[in-house]
């Protein structure tokens, strides 16, 4: 029995599908916030994961396209956010801004707490180096997104995880990243996956976003 974890899909179609192709036969999915913002197909990205059934928590992109602007962007990111405000629909931002911060569930014998930047903390930037079990609560696995870096600790209380960026990896590797929880022992695997990153720049440019966004995504930053 598996579960699919992903994080930051940010708007790209192309990764999301890249990754849903790469999945074994899996039981849930997990995305631990940031549907939204950069990339070009939001609506889309949107739909998909509602369509999975996935156990979301709002990112700082989801919750500024929501309309919440206490999250101090950059003039890049901020420019994405106006566009996405304007590229989805008035269903898409309700859901976006109904979306808890944190969220807690149970896949078969395996606790789950899931959050975007850290426990109590939404907006905290949280790397691999920062991993510690002092995160841990009563949880068996604690899911975080934000950094876009991928990485994984192993405690005697549980395991911390970032299944990385699926949209915007900042890594230094450009593939699509996600990870596998074993449901019933806990374990967890990570994964890359690549996908048509031209395609996602040439719409990215089409749409009239940022040069720099298009960039980024062959160089995994």
């Amino acid at each position: 029995m598996t579960v699919a974890l992903i994080s930051d899909v940010h708007a790209n179609k192309p990764a999301l599908e890249a990754v849903m192709d790469d999945l074994p036969d899996v039981d849930g999915y997990v995305h631990a916030g940031d549907a939204v913002g950069y990339n070009p197909y939001p609506q889309d990205c949107v739909d998909a994961l509602r369509e999975l059934g996935a156990v979301n928590v709002q990112g700082n992109h989801d919750r500024a396209v929501a309309g919440d602007a206490s999250f101090g962007f950059h003039s890049t990111a901020g420019r994405a956010v106006e566009w996405t405000e304007r590229h989805v629909n008035g269903e898409t931002l309700d859901w976006l801004g109904a979306l808890p911060q944190e969220r807690e569930t149970v896949f078969g014998d395996t606790r789950v707490k899931i959050v975007h930047g850290a426990p109590g903390a939404p907006d905290r930037y949280t790397y691999p180096r920062d991993f510690a079990p002092s995160l841990l609560r009563d949880e068996d696995v604690l899911v975080m997104g934000h950094t876009h870096v991928q990485g994984k600790e192993e405690y005697d209380k549980g395991v911390v995880v970032n299944p990385g960026g699926v949209g915007q990896p900042r890594d230094g590797d450009p593939r699509a990243a996600y990870a596998l929880l074993d449901e019933e022992t806990g374990e967890v695997e990570l994964h890359r996956v690549e996908y048509p990153v031209e395609e996602v720049q040439d719409e990215i440019r089409r749409a009239g976003l940022p040069e720099s966004l298009a960039e980024r995504l062959e160089e995994g930053r």
